[in-house]
């Protein structure tokens, strides 16, 4: 009809009317003619599908028609320091920022905002906490500008820093927190026994020797807060402690007595760091020196030294075997001088031996004369 506008709203849909653009009311499902012939009448046409409701004059609306709007939407209104978890039919769907008024539609999808305070608690649900850190698009988008998820392995301790101050100690597990209006940061300590090299120090010995030592260390962290509390760096403080006590535990002994118990120094160094460290939350569990390295013209001089020394070492077992030897060949000749049938059998040993490389050999008076003529030997008169 002239002057009548026709509006047809469906069943998923709802309908601002706007006179004059002053809002009049919202319309529900029907079909509807409006009489309009100057045409200063709009609908807006709104998919109740989609749940948030965003309009230019929302503020307007909630201030100016709030009984109508009420009818019609949830509104959520959140302060500076709240935070809102939208639900949509039971499940999560989303975030709404704080101090922020948003407007949900009444209808088929069922919507749910739950409110944390996170002047409070700023930690969220465990449960929650899945959920929005294993979030997927477009929700992880949210949850990314909105949340910090911390992940603690079974083998480390995390310590949380909220402005610049240590807030709390997180166990292995998962963790989240709002990051609204505060500045997080996470510091991640392994809680297992850890190595730690120093290598290629340079110490002189007592006996001016220059060298290089290198030191291996197993370390542990017992006591996290208190280690980071005291000290700014825990781990460049063992390193230099390690340092100091190699360096004092080298100069006060002569390189023989290095190379002689290199023991002892792993126990001096490791009693040392321990009485030093443990006060601030560290452990020491073992010492060990790895190598003693010489420079090349002290090598030369200890290799002489050593062959100088096995040199000596085979003089004095060659002259102990002789002297051994001499010793037994005087006591035998005692034997012989005391029984001459000793001194004949000998002769005749000596006799066997020297037939053994004669090809003939001719023997004058029978069996007397080999006893006697073959073989004689003079005996001297005492």
């Amino acid at each position: 009809m002239l002057g009548f506008k026709r509006v047809t709203i469906a069943q998923h849909e709802r309908g601002l009317v706007f006179r004059n653009r002053s809002f009049k009311t919202i319309l529900e499902p029907g079909v509807y003619r409006i009489f309009d012939p100057l045409k200063r009448v709009e609908v807006q046409v709104y998919d109740l599908t989609v749940t948030e409701f965003e309009h230019a004059r929302v503020d307007f609306l909630v201030e100016e028609a709030r009984a109508t709007i009420e009818k019609y939407f949830t509104i959520v209104e959140l302060g500076d320091r709240e935070v809102g978890v939208v639900y949509k039919n039971g499940r999560v769907a989303g975030l709404v920022a704080p101090g922020k008024r948003q407007l949900y539609w009444r209808g088929p999808v069922d919507v749910r905002v739950d409110r944390f305070d996170f002047s409070r608690e700023f930690e969220l649900p465990q449960e929650l906490a899945k959920l929005l850190a294993r979030a997927k698009p477009p929700l992880a988008g949210q949850v990314a500008e909105a949340v910090t998820a911390v992940e603690v392995a079974d083998t480390t301790v995390a310590l949380l820093i909220v402005d610049g101050e240590l807030a709390k100690v997180l166990e292995p597990g998962l963790h989240a927190f709002w990051k609204y209006q505060r500045a997080l940061k996470t510091e991640f300590v392994d809680r297992r026994v850890q190595s730690m090299e120093v290598a290629g120090q340079e110490i002189l010995t007592r006996d001016k020797v220059s060298l290089r030592v290198n030191l291996t260390a197993l370390w542990q962290a017992l006591d996290v807060v208190k280690a980071r509390a005291e000290l700014t760096n825990f781990v460049e403080f063992l390193y230099k402690e390690l340092q100091f006590a190699l360096r004092e535990a080298v100069g006060t002994r002569t390189l023989d007595e290095l190379l002689g118990d290199k023991g002892v120094l792993d126990r001096e160094v490791g009693d040392t760091v321990r009485a030093r460290v443990e006060g601030h939350g560290l452990a020491v569990r073992s010492v060990g020196v790895k190598d003693v390295i010489l420079p090349g013209e002290m090598k030369e001089i200890l290799n002489q030294v050593v062959q100088a020394e096995k040199v000596a070492q085979a003089n004095l077992i060659k002259r102990r075997e002789e002297t051994a030897a001499t010793r037994s060949l005087l006591n035998t000749a005692r034997l012989m001088d005391e029984n001459p049938t000793l001194l004949r059998l000998k002769e005749l040993e000596t006799l066997e031996k020297v037939t053994e490389k004669i090809d003939k050999l001719t023997v004058f008076g029978g069996l007397e004369g080999v006893l006697k003529d073959v073989v004689r030997i003079q005996v001297p008169s005492a």
